[in-house]
């Protein structure tokens, strides 16, 4: 029989706090070791996380636990099948390299010598994402401690890359590589946070992006602007009227087809963002911005979640210099970038952008579009039982029902969704103040012991309500 809800989570809550001590001894020798992918010095650091990680799942139980290795940065993978063969496979993703950090970019404490202040660990990758990969470890502890199991109750994969604040070069084809047996059901992504210490929260998705450079020739080389201006097209005019055209008087993108498939928010998911509990002017103080603008008839919290975007990125040509230069330049150049929400399709977008952009063009003006590798969308409908069950484990670990968010960003989690062909879902404590890529990065760890708790539940709420797909 099984126990009472109140028993159970006191149980895990009671194992997780006993274990504490170790757990975050654990973690500050982790976070010790520098591996800064961006750096190619760091590269033998890189790999010693990667060891060091494999080891430490082996010694949590782990009966797989194997160092993957890529053209670039190694991946780990682990595996723990359960003792039900019908259980769902689950697929814990995380990163375990950090940005670059040096105690002369403002830290007050050196970002590779954890130090714990006033309940909070600072150190580089603290939150951004060895401590939310890390609490997945004690979470599976616990949940075997205090049901008595000697497995998982679903069976438990992990896949912590190692080039995710590098952009993830070799990720998706890493996925491609090895699909079969990352094959799972449903995708966990512990690299993500939650609305505020006060307002935990769930993500349902995050957008796609598509990004391009687009560069205009027009004479073959700077020429007089007396003696040729109004004459010859004007590279530099060209451009500015390209970003000028790329949306229309009510801030919608203009390009032909780019909003084909999108799927609109339903009245329930505005409902639930608007419950937030938004402050708009702390918000642009966040922003360094002055005021919001975007799309017409949507709030600033749907235009940065749900809504499709098209920014200009960066944008030049001709004279730069002091003074003046009275010429007609040569090239000119514009870098966009299509933030891409579920339903949108990278190709199509890559195709109406380059239709579109031929348009544009006067003649005279030859150009050329490069476009980088592009990131798909994601998005988990809100009646999705998995989803149900992420939410109910983060509630009997707060104590209170969540919320739901989405993420503007985006992220390799969505070549999970595409090559494995499953739903994405979020588990992550992280909050706002603790400083992403910024100095003193910190993790709060009242809240991490949280997450450790809300993977403990986990296992459990899925295997229990979630049929695996057959």
């Amino acid at each position: 029989m099984s126990q009472p809800v109140d028993s159970a989570v006191s149980a895990v809550r009671t194992y997780v706090e006993q274990h504490r001590a170790a757990f975050l001894d654990d973690l500050t020798e982790w976070l010790r070791i520098p591996s800064v992918s961006a750096q190619p010095d760091h590269a033998p650091d890189v790999r010693r996380s990667a060891d060091w990680l494999a080891a430490a799942l082996t010694a949590t139980g782990f009966p797989t636990a194997e160092v993957w290795p890529t053209p670039g940065a190694p991946a780990v993978y682990a595996e723990w099948p359960s003792s039900d063969p019908g259980a769902p496979t689950v697929l814990v993703y995380g990163h375990h390299d950090v940005q670059p950090a040096a105690r002369e970019d403002g830290w007050h404490s050196e970002p590779f010598e954890p130090v714990v202040r006033d309940n909070r660990m600072y150190a580089r990758g603290a939150a951004d994402d060895k401590g939310q990969v890390f609490f997945h470890t004690l979470g599976v502890r616990a949940h075997l401690a205090t049901t008595g199991r000697s497995a998982p109750a679903v069976h438990l994969k992990l896949l912590v890359e190692g080039e995710e604040e590098s952009g993830s070069p070799h990720f998706r084809s890493l996925v491609e590589q090895h699909a079969d047996r990352l094959a799972a059901d449903v995708v966990i992504v512990s690299d993500t946070g939650m609305w505020s210490e006060d307002t935990p929260t769930v993500c349902t998705g995050m957008r796609g992006l598509a990004e391009c450079e687009i560069r205009l020739h027009g004479p073959d080389q700077d020429i007089h602007s007396g003696s040729f201006g109004g004459a010859v097209p004007n590279p530099a005019t060209a451009v500015a009227r390209l970003v000028a055209a790329l949306h229309d008087e009510h801030a919608r993108v203009a390009i032909p087809g780019f909003y084909d498939g999108v799927v609109e928010l339903t009245d329930r998911e505005r409902e639930l963002f608007a419950e937030l509990p938004f402050d708009e002017r702390e918000w642009l103080r966040a922003a360094f911005s002055h005021a919001t603008a975007g799309e017409a008839g949507y709030s600033t919290l749907e235009r940065v979640w749900a809504r499709p975007t098209a920014e200009v990125n960066g944008i030049g040509g001709g004279y730069q210099g002091p003074g003046s230069k009275t010429i007609i330049p040569s090239s000119a150049m514009a870098k966009l970038s299509f933030r891409l929400v579920a339903g949108q399709d990278p190709d199509h977008i890559e195709k109406a952008v380059r239709d579109w952009v031929a348009g544009q063009i006067p003649d005279g003006v030859r150009y050329e579009i490069a476009f980088s590798p592009a990131t798909r969308p994601c998005l988990t409908p809100l009646d999705h039982p998995a989803l149900k069950s992420v939410a109910r484990a983060m509630g009997r670990a707060f104590g209170t029902p969540v919320r739901f968010t989405r993420e503007g960003g985006s992220g390799p989690a969505a070549d999970l969704q595409d090559v494995l062909g499953v739903p994405v879902l979020f588990l992550g404590i992280s909050v706002p103040s603790d400083g992403w890529h910024a100095p003193d990065e910190k993790v709060e760890l009242d809240l991490l012991l949280k997450g450790a708790e809300a993977s403990a539940h986990l296992w459990d709420d899925l295997a229990e309500h979630w049929q695996r797909v057959p």
